[in-house]
């Protein structure tokens, strides 16, 4: 990532105000399926932000490993874990992504919301273990200007074809795809 995107996602997460224990959950257009989401295992999570959904899937029994580039979201992250009670089960790093994926253990759930990365899809199936979950979401440009960060139509559907899609939509500047490998 260029040090000027990393730094204004530095500054913007340094602006938020600290997040309360009970504001965790899946992104929106994954909480329909939250029933889908194992209750044992481990996840990873890129471009966890301030960790809503690492937490979220935390207490859900699972072990996550979530990684941003932001150290300010990173230190936000952790404080969410812990005034959740689920820190031990929470390892939030910082990584710059546009680097590759963190080495590790293929996972039972890899969530990936609002970061756009085509170089990294086919490692994260790679990375998703037999039976387990996908979810990514991005910018698109389906009803929304096109963007250096938006996705053509069609780029998720087409980018994880050999996954077994339980779910996936475009529309209203974004795209998300729910599959199982």
């Amino acid at each position: 990532m260029s040090e000027d995107d990393r730094l204004r996602w530095e500054q913007r997460y340094q602006s938020l105000p600290p997040l309360r224990a009970d504001e965790t959950g899946l992104p929106a257009s994954f909480r329909p399926f939250a029933d889908l989401m194992p209750c044992s295992g481990t996840a990873l999570e890129l471009a966890c932000g301030r960790g809503t959904a690492a937490v979220w899937l935390a207490q859900h029994g699972l072990t996550v490993h979530a990684y941003d580039v932001s150290c300010a979201a990173v230190e936000a992250a952790r404080a969410l874990a812990a005034s959740a009670g689920c820190l031990q089960r929470c390892h939030i790093t910082v990584a710059d992504l546009d680097d590759g994926l963190p080495p590790g253990d293929a996972v039972d759930v890899l969530l990936c919301n609002m970061f756009r990365a085509p170089a990294r899809y086919e490692a994260m199936v790679d990375r998703v273990a037999r039976g387990g979950l996908l979810a990514v979401s991005v910018l698109s440009e389906v009803d929304a200007a096109p963007g250096r960060y938006r996705a053509p139509a069609g780029e998720l559907t087409r980018a994880f074809a050999d996954l077994d899609v339980i779910a996936a939509g475009e529309g209203d500047g974004q795209a998300w795809l729910l599959g199982r490998r």
